[in-house]
């Protein structure tokens, strides 16, 4: 059993004023694995006011001095790193594999991209006779998801630190081991006090508290659009800027005569890839109709050769998803998705055959589906793919922009044509033949998917304000 009972708060391990005694169950064995404290509206104002006396000085560290803070946090991020896959692979169900091959190191990767980005950031220009400033936000409000854990809270801390902020996480109550661990990474590296600040807790109660409070001035929130536009609620008495990244239905456009040997399995690996857990999982595969068949045929068999198992044993499968909740709603849209007319091709309801306790999934494969069954609308969150059909190419483009999201979509085809398509879907992210995000470049959605962006100097920007000074001598 982990245990990480204590906020860390003001650069302290404190205990909590009034919160109560959580459980993580191991989504593997249904087990407790963790415990924490979920924290009260106490204990994030208090954490608001450390960082909001920390900003005094904090802001007014020099770019080398911000620059040196962040090279200590990568050596000591590197010597933490195992640990932190440990810990969610066990909270999450990530095979050790994906948590030390994937998971851990896009921590590590965040820093690295921002530290590059903040060497080369020009914090003034000069337009006209005006003097352009980029200064600190203030006080940032970090709450962040549970199935990619370090790595959306390395995407907010570290160009949050970059630019000069001071800030309060809250991180997934499914995941905060690898929370604590960060905390004590940033601790060892010798972040000032009150500059960072680690708050158990649930969205009701940490994140309602943080997201309304006055001396917060910016929410980043990862999650679903549901609890983003909640948030956005909360913060708008306040006027704060909110910066959201949220859910996800991205297609996979199949090109007419693509080589579907060669392009369909690093783009419909992405379902699979930490069991379909994640945002730009491309699950709405649009094939053309003369090809679907043969297309259908391809991605049952990646389906059935993908097995599950065990998070801590080393090979080649797909853990459990991350709690019985997500469980059961993917066995509703499943069973949506029958009671609707789709065809069952592969999976279906259940736990896999041999399987007898934790929350696995049968990865699972449908065909004629249509776009307005729930299956092709509501993000599924599991290994679940459905092939749909389209006429010609002006047809797959409706079909792919068909959706109230807009966070990412994959074109699997010759580059050459997808990249004249790539610019007609309503994305945030296009990805051609992969399925996965450049960490230097920007990430975030259209529409539903949220606004402001991450990564590199796009995310170090939208953690800053921007001053006009007119007048200022030359």
């Amino acid at each position: 059993m982990m245990s990480y009972l204590k906020h860390y708060i003001d650069g302290a391990w404190v205990e909590s004023d009034g919160g109560k005694r959580h459980l993580v169950i191991n989504p593997a064995n249904e087990e407790p694995c963790t415990e924490i404290t979920l924290g009260s509206a106490a204990d994030a104002d208090r954490a608001v006011k450390a960082a909001r006396r920390a900003f005094e000085s904090f802001s007014q560290t020099s770019v080398e001095e911000r620059v040196a803070l962040l090279e200590r946090i990568i050596a000591e991020y590197k010597k933490r790193m195992p640990d932190i896959a440990r810990a969610i692979s066990i909270e999450m169900g990530a095979p050790m594999g994906l948590a030390m091959g994937a998971q851990a190191p896009t921590g590590l990767g965040h820093f690295a991209y921002t530290l590059r980005a903040l060497k080369e950031f020009k914090f003034e220009e000069t337009i006209g006779s005006t003097k352009v400033l980029h200064e600190p936000i203030g006080v940032v409000a970090m709450i962040t998801p549970w199935n990619w854990p370090i790595n959306q809270i390395a995407a907010k801390v570290a160009p949050a630190l970059a630019a000069g902020n001071t800030m309060v996480l809250k991180p997934s109550e499914e995941t905060p081991a690898c929370a604590a661990i960060f905390a004590e990474v940033l601790d060892a590296a010798g972040v000032p006090a009150g500059v960072f600040n680690l708050v158990q807790g649930d969205g009701p109660t940490v994140g309602a508290a943080l997201s309304a409070h006055p001396d917060v001035d910016m929410v980043s929130f990862t999650g679903s659009t549901r609890a983003g536009i909640a948030i956005a609620a909360a913060a708008a008495s306040t006027v704060k800027r909110v910066h959201q990244e949220l859910g996800g239905k991205a297609p996979n456009l199949v090109l007419e005569g693509a080589d579907l040997n060669t392009v369909l399995p690093p783009t419909v690996m992405g379902v699979l890839a930490n069991t379909g857990q994640s945002c730009i999982a491309p699950t709405r595969v649009l094939v053309h109709q003369s090809q679907v068949d043969e297309a259908t045929g391809f991605i049952k068999a990646m389906m059935e050769a993908t097995p599950v198992g065990d998070p801590l044993t080393e090979g080649n499968h797909i853990g459990p998803v991350v709690n019985r909740t997500q469980w059961e709603k993917i066995q509703g849209l499943i069973q949506s998705a029958i009671d609707e007319g789709a065809t069952l091709v592969t999976g279906g309801t259940g736990l896999p055959e041999g399987v007898n306790r934790g929350f696995y999934i049968r990865p699972t494969l449908f065909r004629d589906v249509t776009p307005d069954m729930r299956i092709a609308k509501e993000e599924t969150f599991g290994p679940v793919a459905t092939v749909m059909t389209y006429t010609d190419e002006e047809d797959g483009i409706r079909i792919a922009n068909d959706t109230a999201y807009g966070l990412s979509a994959t074109i699997s085809g010759d580059p050459a044509k997808a990249a004249k398509v790539a610019r007609r879907l309503r994305a945030g992210l296009v990805t051609i033949n992969s399925w996965s995000p450049d960490p230097g470049a920007p990430f975030g959605g259209y529409k539903q998917s949220g606004n402001g962006r991450e990564n590199g100097k796009y995310g170090l920007t939208d953690f800053m304000e921007v001053k006009s000074v007119v007048g200022e001598p030359a």
